[in-house]
């Protein structure tokens, strides 16, 4: 696990484009209404994470969680004697393709040990980053898919669920970079009309507006937990006219501020 983290560390100060991130504070961070626009893996490397409408549930460092797309998670993430680090891996429902699991019923989690072969397959996949074209990307997740179910998670394909119109309109928001788009742009580029675009949405329990700000403010928490851009960068990236406004939707959200989250990054 060591030898994971530090690789993880060294790659990820390069700055370049990965297929991972990690998330690390030396000081807790309580978290709110956390989006999770696909499913995600998330290995804790050092400390602990906690999750739930209470925050319930525990991961201790060496444990992982899969989680199924969701509008909102309450999370934790708690230094012990030594600083919370976690590893990153969103998948995309493509990565799932061909994967012959089999479950009983849709879940929203699943929790498991980070045994020695899925650390081996982890450390192999963040070095393949280092030489493997983003073509490859999706061939090394689907390894990692392949081994959690080897190993007993053959439930994580009950986090995929279906493939929903949120999740094209998520990614199209992502595409333009938060530009305006009329919703007839949207409906040309989804192939449906307003009145079924509306419909299929409502039914997935969201709106345009909606999808839109979680992916808004989903952005703006990865980049503020992954890079040292400045406040007003991320606000500007994530499609705010201000920082004031990116910070106000932001406290609304999550519970706390931009600035008091980057705290939690920076030693006292």
């Amino acid at each position: 696990m060591q030898q994971l983290l530090s690789t993880i560390q060294r790659i990820t100060s390069q700055n370049r484009e990965q297929p991972f991130a990690a998330y690390s504070s030396v000081h807790q961070q309580r978290l709110l209404n956390v989006p999770i626009a696909k499913p995600l893996l998330i290995v804790v490397l050092s400390g602990n994470k906690a999750f739930g409408k209470n925050n319930e549930v525990i991961c201790d460092s060496g444990d992982f969680v899969f989680f199924a797309d969701s509008p909102a998670i309450n999370m934790r993430n708690i230094p012990t004697d030594q600083p919370y680090m976690s590893l990153i891996i969103e998948f995309d429902f493509d990565d799932f393709n061909g994967l012959q699991f089999t479950t009983a019923k849709k879940q929203d989690y699943c929790l498991g040990k980070a045994s020695n072969a899925l650390t081996h397959c982890l450390q192999q996949f963040v070095e393949s980053t280092q030489w493997a074209p983003k073509s490859m990307w999706s061939l090394r997740k689907r390894e990692i898919l392949t081994l959690l179910n080897h190993l007993g998670y053959s439930d994580i394909l009950a986090l995929l669920g279906k493939a929903k119109v949120s999740h094209r309109l998520h990614d199209m928001f992502h595409h333009h970079q938060f530009a305006e788009l009329s919703i007839d742009s949207i409906c040309d580029q989804l192939a449906m009309s307003e009145s079924t675009l509306r419909r299929r949405l409502k039914s997935e329990g969201t709106s345009v507006q909606e999808v839109k700000d979680q992916a808004r403010l989903g952005l703006g928490l990865h980049l503020l937990q992954t890079t040292a851009y400045s406040i007003a960068v991320i606000a500007e990236k994530c499609g705010y006219q201000s920082p004031s406004r990116f910070t106000e939707r932001f406290k609304g959200r999550f519970d706390l501020t931009p600035s008091e989250l980057r705290k939690t990054k920076l030693m006292d």
